[in-house]
């Protein structure tokens, strides 16, 4: 690998993804060993033309020698470049740049609510909060999972009625109906960050299952055998759901109405069928 001197990215130190990512363009060679830092640590004169606001919602690759700054997915483009550059005509090309752009903002917008902080930052510059990708990543993760469920409903038949090809689709987004009353009711400023957190519980759990629908086309599942891989999952995304409510301070109400929900739900499932 060919070293991109002189240097230097800045990433957010409350970002996993972001660690993991920067990090490993360092330890491939991509980047000096000090060619990595914390957005939060630097001090703002070290970097005079840096957008310190824009740095916290698309990380940022300082050039330090001339001070120059690019920003997303250019800046990693720009690394990556450097050692493939036979990729540099596909990074200049527009339609390319574009979607890359968005499919990076999608995940940048949502990055701490994909993998949330651990702790509060109590930093000055957090990163902008945008409605529009938020609702587009609760779609995102409602259509995925409704989907995926929808596949895995039939291998519970037997010990679950089968109900119509959108069954799955309605529950999913009844949960975040559901849970939107009453984070509004008990929560209001922390709605989309919950939301967000919750779909991304429900997306995790389907995503879960896809090992057990790929058995299930390999040996034949009994409808209990994946009733237990179910359930499984699902004790998994409680236990996740009380670890996320805890890092956002929300007390057991919201995991209390997840579980209701759910429950009911099963219980109509029954009643109507």
């Amino acid at each position: 690998m060919k070293t991109l001197h002189n240097h230097i990215i800045l990433y957010d130190a409350d970002c996993p993804m972001c660690k993991l990512y920067t990090n490993s363009l360092v330890n491939r060679g991509m980047l000096n060993q000090d060619g990595r830092a914390a957005y939060q640590n630097i001090p703002h004169a070290a970097c005079p033309l840096v957008d310190w606001q824009r740095a916290a919602n698309e990380i940022a690759l300082v050039n330090t020698q001339t001070g120059e700054v690019s920003y997303g997915i250019e800046s990693l483009f720009k690394v990556i470049g450097y050692n493939y550059t036979w990729l540099k005509p596909m990074f200049n090309c527009v339609p390319f740049l574009w979607l890359a752009k968005k499919l990076y903002a999608f995940v940048s917008y949502n990055r701490r609510v994909i993998i949330p902080a651990s702790k509060a930052d109590e930093y000055a510059v957090q990163p902008t909060f945008r409605l529009s990708y938020r609702l587009a990543y609760l779609v995102f993760t409602w259509l995925l999972a409704g989907g995926i469920l929808t596949m895995y409903a039939k291998l519970l038949t037997g010990l679950v009625p089968l109900g119509d090809h959108f069954r799955e689709y309605y529950i999913c987004g009844g949960q975040i109906l559901f849970q939107t009353i009453i984070i509004n009711w008990y929560a209001p400023q922390k709605r989309w960050e919950y939301l967000g957190n919750m779909m991304t519980i429900s997306f995790g759990g389907a995503l879960l299952l896809l090992p057990a629908l790929l058995m299930a086309q390999i040996f034949h599942f009994s409808a209990i055998a994946a009733t237990f891989c179910f359930l499984g999952v699902a004790g998994l995304m409680f236990l996740e759901h009380i670890r996320r409510t805890k890092i956002l301070h929300l007390g057991w109400l919201l995991t209390l109405s997840w579980t209701v929900y759910r429950l009911l739900v099963l219980l109509l499932i029954y009643i109507l069928n």
